[in-house]
């Protein structure tokens, strides 16, 4: 294992400076004496692994759901063509390719076939995530020398591109090992790649008006229920709280994840969860309309209830899913191992929600200092990708309820979704513009909306949300205001107001202050001596009312425009120097 972690370091250091598609091999070995065996194929393709996202693309995540202190380009809507760069690089790609070209020198048949299956399996993920990025880009599955004409070849037909991702799949499907292994490519991770690649293309060509849609979905679902049916995951349950445990466990959990990013303090690979959730700076927040669209614990919707959006924290946290309690601070939250209380802090949260998913031990705590294991893939993903294809393609049964949802539910004790109570009732809150998806419609857009709710609850802060709104062509969201907490009606003669986080009735350390006016005439009261944090109204948070109080308020639309081009922004822009070099054969994608 430590010889992978240290390939995936070199590997991710030389991919800093690959930008063309005739680099030297990643470490040198691809002389002609090389590929000759197992060992040097294997040793080879460990270099892929660096292609994964690191923890930080992960659990940093910020879309609508998610709300930091500082919003990304694509959210505020001030992305701009680049000169070079913006994702236009192809160095990984030459790599896979060089290695598929010189990997048949390895005279043993069976470990050549089963490392092209790794080198293709990372060409389709490569591929996938260009196609996501930029729509049609060339196809190349040789390795090019820098003078060859081929290099700047036009766009391949998204339809023919697909084709080359599925056949990169299928050969890996075949070919990789059965055998659970948690951080290498097996048959079982690239079943679940092929059920994320098909979802994505089908909803994207289903949602964005394109043709063709229907044969992907099925792919998706065909490839989901294989991975269901014949692989040996399951959905984690141990434990009081299994879902907080999936993320903070040091050593991924094999029951359920089938690919994760090793991270490992003994030899400095590690990342900083912790320190980012509990005040590295960023103060991610999770968003209003999401902590609101967590259902109470017997099924039944918050938001059905009368003045649901006006009540406050304590309240509304009682007999919820108990995933939010284990994805944010619920009253009387204690860290893991520890016995006492750690109330909300505000500092570390825009929204006063504040997110300890991936939140480990103490010991952790700090720049660089956690090492908890990264899922890339997991059972429960898979599970919802077989749920939300078929549901889209119009052919979902509570008996495909019943082997997806159920089980990623009863992890927690929630109820499965009834499809045909969804279908009969769909919810206003997820129809709504303002809240959900507006874009659903047909006889099946209340169990479209029920899943989405539970794909957003089950795989919050896992780097999906923002490629979902893409492909449901939902990126309006980013226009909607961000919001937070309700906080009482500040007292008109105390200027302040204690908000109650613990319901105990008396104002104490768990508890906030809001103030207005000097914080020392604030302090010389009494009612406030045991309180810990203190906020002034205007400076440290804002409120949908001022003094009156109502949702705390992030990114002030009326300060902070947010703008979407539904003609534009749903795929980035072509580097401009890319434009230029290929002599006009490559066109700038519309609207930039």
């Amino acid at each position: 294992m430590k010889k992978i972690l240290l390939a995936q370091c070199l590997a991710t250091a030389a991919l800093l400076t690959s930008c063309n598609l005739d680099l030297e091999p990643l470490d040198k070995l691809a002389d002609q004496n090389y590929y000759n065996n197992r060992k040097e194929l294997e040793v080879f393709t460990n270099g892929f692994y660096a292609d994964f996202p690191t923890a930080e693309n992960l659990y940093s995540e910020t879309a609508d759901i998610i709300v930091p202190t500082t919003l990304i380009p694509e959210v505020l809507g001030t992305r701009a063509v680049p000169q070079s760069g913006g994702g236009w690089s192809w160095g990984q790609l030459a790599n896979i390719n060089s290695f598929l070209k010189d990997c048949s020198r390895c005279s043993d048949e069976a470990a050549r076939k089963e490392y092209e299956g790794v080198a293709r399996f990372f060409r389709a993920y490569f591929y996938y995530n260009k196609v996501k990025r930029f729509g049609e880009v060339p196809w190349f599955n040789e390795a090019l020398s820098s003078t060859d004409d081929r290099l700047y070849s036009p766009r391949t037909p998204r339809d023919e591109l697909m084709n080359h991702i599925i056949s990169d799949l299928d050969y890996a499907i075949d070919n990789l090992p059965t055998a659970k292994n948690l951080y290498r490519v097996t048959k079982w991770a690239a079943l679940a790649l092929k059920s994320r690649v098909c979802l994505y293309e089908g909803t994207w060509r289903k949602y964005h008006g394109i043709s063709g849609h229907e044969s992907y979905l099925t792919a998706a679902a065909t490839a989901a229920e294989n991975f269901i049916d014949n692989s040996q995951y399951t959905i984690y349950s141990a434990g009081d709280q299994p879902y907080r445990d999936l993320f903070a466990a040091d050593k991924a959990k094999a029951e359920e994840v089938v690919l994760a990013r090793n991270y490992f303090a003994g030899l400095s690979i590690v990342h900083s969860a912790n320190l980012y959730f509990l005040g590295g700076g960023s103060a991610p927040g999770l968003n209003k309309k999401v902590v609101d669209s967590y259902l109470l614990k017997d099924g039944s919707r918050f938001t059905d209830q009368t003045d649901y959006d006006k009540m406050q924290y304590y309240e509304e946290m009682q007999n919820r899913d108990p995933r939010l309690a284990q994805t944010i601070v619920a009253p009387g939250y204690k860290r893991i191992g520890a016995t006492d209380v750690t109330p909300v802090s505000f500092a570390a949260a825009t929204t006063g929600y504040q997110i300890i998913k991936w939140v480990s031990t103490p010991a952790s705590d700090g720049y660089n200092k956690s090492q908890n294991d990264i899922p890339l893939f997991r059972a429960a993903e898979v599970m919802l990708n077989f749920a939300e294809a078929k549901a889209e393609l119009g052919t979902l049964t509570q008996a495909d309820l019943d082997k997806s949802v159920k089980k990623i539910r009863e992890r927690v004790g929630m109820p499965n979704i009834d499809l045909a109570t969804a279908n009969a009732n769909p919810d206003p809150y997820l129809e709504a513009a303002e809240t959900g998806y507006p874009n659903v419609s047909g006889a099946n857009k209340g169990i479209i909306l029920e899943i989405r709710r539970e794909r957003t609850i089950e795989l919050l802060a896992e780097g999906f949300r923002y490629d979902d709104l893409m492909r449901w062509k939902e990126g309006k969201t980013f226009e909607r205001q961000f919001k937070g907490m309700v906080i009482p009606k500040l007292d008109d003669t105390k200027h302040f107001v204690v908000c109650d986080l613990n319901g105990n009735g008396k104002a104490d350390a768990e508890d906030v202050c809001i103030y207005e006016g000097n914080i020392e005439d604030i302090k010389a009261n009494t009612e406030v001596a045991d309180i810990k944090q203190f906020l002034k109204l205007g400076v440290n948070l804002h409120l949908a009312n001022g003094a009156n109080g109502g949702n705390i308020i992030v990114h002030d639309l009326a300060n902070t425009q947010r703008k979407w081009n539904e003609d534009r922004d749903y795929l980035y822009p072509i580097p401009q120097d890319q434009i230029t070099l290929y002599g006009g054969v490559i066109k700038q994608n519309p609207g930039w």
